[in-house]
């Protein structure tokens, strides 16, 4: 029997593969570590298999996505001044091709698709999580965490983070009905546990902040794109100042006291503190694409030490810039936060001018949650991670054409033969 190359590679068409291929995605990040190279190797059949079915439609004109490229460029060619050639360069290339595959999957499928493969994935991962976990001692705050079949409960809570977000996003932006609406209520409650065993406040924090944001945005679509742009400017205004009032009466201690932290957040601070010492040593260049937190260097095996990492692997500076600026210098440093502020600032604009557009408000969601975290995590930055696959999948869709509605009240646009289209 012979399968029509669009139900493989046209967006429309495609949902049971691009479901099943965002879920597999999903799950070797979550546990390529567990499963090994085989589980990469699947990883990359699932979207190269579309670069065999039709080239053309599947890897598009790179022309249009240099701008996307541009970190990951200037990875590979830090692996030429680091003291760790081999290890930057492996990453570097797999960093790269990571992004061909997330921009693969962006023209292959759909929004809508992404998050219901998303809602799949996470119920997956997290399951397998809930049976083979365990709970891992921290000593820096001496409690026990669960931290799932992860080894951290950042990682944990970032997996629930995404449950919350994409469950939410089903239902109130995709309008997700019968099964999906299900689905999505099960994965939503699951991701809540999850979150809560996690007991990571990065993670609770930013899903309730992003939720929150993205509710607000969902608000004032009921408005025109003029009155649009004059609420969001007020109420970014507004924002600022409370925001500004809140850390002057101390609201950051007080939330953190809820967690059980201390303003060192769990000496965070201190690890900042060494991560912007070791980037002065090398500020315009840094020390090269994943050539700090290497065996046998005198100040990451230090910092192993000083913070009870046995494994000598998989720790970091907790902080997107930091371990950007330690590596890759100002350069890089440049080149990753422009792209983030493209994907972040590009989105909001086309909800501020399109009529309605749900796709925009997911990846607006999606860019905030990873810039908020970015301040604590180092989602970004690495290959075969759940949070640097959303990232350039978005900054794909942003290169992209927009069909846009006419520019109708959104309240319109929920009343049948209204919502007419006109190319972007």
């Amino acid at each position: 029997m012979r399968i029509a190359k669009s139900a493989l590679i046209d967006p429309a068409r495609n949902e049971v593969y691009g479901v099943a291929a965002v879920a597999l995605s999903l799950f070797v990040f979550a546990y390529s570590s567990r499963f090994g190279q085989i589980s990469i190797l699947a990883y990359y059949g699932v979207w190269f298999l579309l670069v065999l079915v039709d080239y053309r439609r599947a890897l598009g004109n790179y022309l249009k996505y240099l701008w996307i490229f541009g970190f990951a460029l200037f990875c590979f060619l830090s692996a030429f001044w680091s003291p760790a050639f081999g290890t930057s360069l492996r990453t570097a290339i797999q960093y790269l091709t990571h992004i061909v595959c997330a921009l693969i999957a962006m023209r292959a499928v759909s929004a809508r698709t992404l998050t219901r493969g998303a809602i799949a994935g996470v119920a997956v991962v997290l399951v397998y999580s809930l049976l083979f976990g365990t709970y891992l001692y921290d000593a820096m705050d001496g409690t026990y965490s669960f931290v799932g079949a992860f080894s951290s409960k950042n990682q944990l809570g970032f997996y629930a983070s995404l449950g919350v977000f994409f469950s939410y996003a089903t239902v109130m932006i995709f309008r997700g009905r019968g099964p999906w609406l299900v689905a999505s209520g099960v994965v939503g409650l699951l991701s809540a546990y999850s979150l809560a065993a996690s007991q990571s406040a990065t993670s609770v924090i930013t899903t309730l902040g992003v939720v929150a944001l993205c509710i607000g945005m969902q608000a004032i679509m009921f408005l025109t794109p003029q009155n649009r742009r004059l609420f969001f400017a007020a109420a970014l205004v507004l924002a600022g100042i409370a925001g500004i009032g809140a850390l002057q009466f101390g609201a950051m201690d007080a939330i953190l006291s809820v967690f059980g932290k201390d303003s060192t957040l769990t000496g965070r601070t201190y690890l900042w503190q060494q991560g912007i010492e070791a980037a002065r040593e090398h500020p315009m260049f840094g020390i090269g694409y994943q050539g700090y937190w290497v065996p046998g260097f005198a100040e990451a095996e230090r910092l192993w030490q000083d913070f009870f990492i046995t494994a000598r692997s998989g720790f970091h500076f907790h902080n997107t810039y930091i371990e950007t600026m330690v590596e890759t210098g100002l350069v890089g440093t440049l080149l990753l936060s422009s792209i983030l502020l493209a994907i972040l600032v590009g989105h909001l604009k086309r909800l501020l001018t399109i009529a309605r557009t749900p796709e925009s408000l997911l990846f607006f969601g999606i860019a905030s949650l990873l810039l908020i975290r970015s301040f604590v995590e180092i989602d970004i930055m690495h290959p075969y991670h759940v949070g640097s696959f959303l990232f350039y999948f978005a900054a794909g869709k942003l290169a992209l054409a927009q069909q846009r509605p006419v520019n109708l009240p959104y309240f319109d646009q929920l009343v049948p033969g209204t919502n007419r289209m006109q190319a972007g």
